[in-house]
């Protein structure tokens, strides 16, 4: 299984597991099954519609398209990385700071599929309209993912972005958000200088260090945060961190 050590914002390298190439494929498979189908039923649908009463307006075939085209985009957006592939074959994407993208990273990974996944340029080739040296661009994507340390195609080195392996945690949490009782009370005001991308780079350490008892990495994480919101604690490193994402709950949902 291939790692990957992330720099996080908290300048600690944190260790993830890189995606196998073999569930990546069979996510696209999955996700392409998926779109297929959505357009085989479409146009179906649509040439029922088309015959019957709209005559083949154009707003209405650009209008069937958007989710086909969209669908990665707006799946991973949704939900936190995955699209319905990714999550089957359980893996995610995540940026090089082991953090959650932006929309804008996400909307680059979606840009560049043009060049990952060159289906147009496909066609060309295989309908004659295109010369035989432009088949290397066919499989530039896949030359890029095998080629990289990290396994990254063009949008994902582009945008900063790796796929990761959620098989291999423990109890992976998707957003910054986590349970606080009604009673809560907060003890770190100083954890709203952190940003929700720290915040949630913090619940991945947390998650680590449970699951490899990595006590350290604790020490050393509470270390850095308290000397970057210049603070104090009393506190167990780890009771630490984790009253600090409860603070920050705490205060964004109050």
């Amino acid at each position: 299984m291939l790692q990957v050590k992330l720099d996080t914002g908290f300048n600690i390298e944190v260790e993830f597991a890189l995606s196998p190439f073999h569930r990546r494929f069979f996510a696209w498979l999955i996700d392409v099954t998926i779109q297929g189908t959505y357009v085989w039923l479409g146009s179906k649908l649509l040439d029922a519609l088309t015959s019957y009463r709209w005559n083949g307006e154009l707003w209405i075939v650009v209008l069937f398209l958007l989710p086909f085209i969209c669908y990665h985009l707006l799946s991973e957006i949704i939900m936190n990385g995955q699209s319905i592939g990714k999550m089957a074959m359980q893996i995610k994407v995540m940026t090089l700071q082991g953090g959650q993208p932006s929309v804008s990273q996400f909307l680059i990974r979606w840009l560049f599929r043009i060049i990952d996944f060159p289906v147009l340029l496909f066609l060309g080739v295989a309908s004659g309209y295109s010369t035989w040296w432009v088949v290397i661009f066919l499989f530039a994507g896949l030359i890029c993912t095998i080629a990289t340390p990290n396994s990254q195609r063009v949008g994902d080195l582009v945008a900063g972005t790796i796929l990761i392996d959620l098989k291999h945690r423990t109890s992976w949490q998707d957003t910054v958000f986590t349970e606080v009782e009604s009673t809560y009370q907060p003890r770190y005001p100083q954890v709203m200088q952190l940003s929700d991308r720290d915040i949630n780079t913090l619940k991945n350490i947390i998650e680590t260090v449970k699951k490899r008892n990595d006590y350290d990495l604790a020490l050393k994480i509470a270390d850095r945060i308290q000397s970057k919101l210049k603070m104090n604690s009393d506190q167990d490193s780890l009771d630490f961190l984790q009253t600090l994402l409860k603070d920050y709950n705490y205060y964004s949902t109050n």
